[in-house]
């Protein structure tokens, strides 16, 4: 399990940095391959492959919101939040300063996937060419690099 010790430092270092909006993404595996969502063509970054994440609330730990978000967008319950693979900054559909802070994670289990946000789902292989940007491969080369938990 991840240390709350670390979740207060990234969250820490990141409003030093002067980052205005948090998100978490999740990394859930299932024999060997990683869930994508697609966001809606007329969404930002409309039809975009990505991992199941979404924006940390006001006064919401990091662990609190990967749980939530993995259960709204996919409708997965977290079990396990395994470990912390990196982050990325990107600037938000509202011009905010913006940082993902990406962990891999345990679900119950894998089925039914249950869409809210987005239009399609896809369990994809970790060695073959994700539709996904380079900041999300970076973060599932971490993952693969890591050691998978399933």
């Amino acid at each position: 399990m991840v240390d709350s010790t670390l979740l207060t430092q990234l969250a820490s270092e990141a409003s030093v940095a002067g980052i205005q909006q948090f998100v978490v993404g999740a990394v859930v595996q299932s024999q060997g391959e990683v869930l994508l969502l697609r966001r809606p063509e007329d969404d930002f970054m409309g039809g975009l492959w990505e991992l199941p994440s979404g924006k940390v609330e006001p006064g919401e730990a990091l662990d609190a919101a990967l749980i939530r978000e993995v259960k709204e967008e996919a409708g997965l319950d977290v079990s396990k939040i395994q470990r912390y693979l990196g982050s990325f900054d990107y600037t938000s559909g509202s011009g905010k300063a913006s940082r993902q802070f990406n962990f891999a994670v345990d679900v119950a289990a894998t089925k039914p996937v249950v869409l809210q946000e987005h239009d399609v789902y896809q369990w994809a292989q970790l060695d073959s060419e994700l539709p996904v940007t380079d900041a999300v491969k970076t973060v599932l080369k971490a993952f693969a690099e890591t050691g998978q938990a399933d």
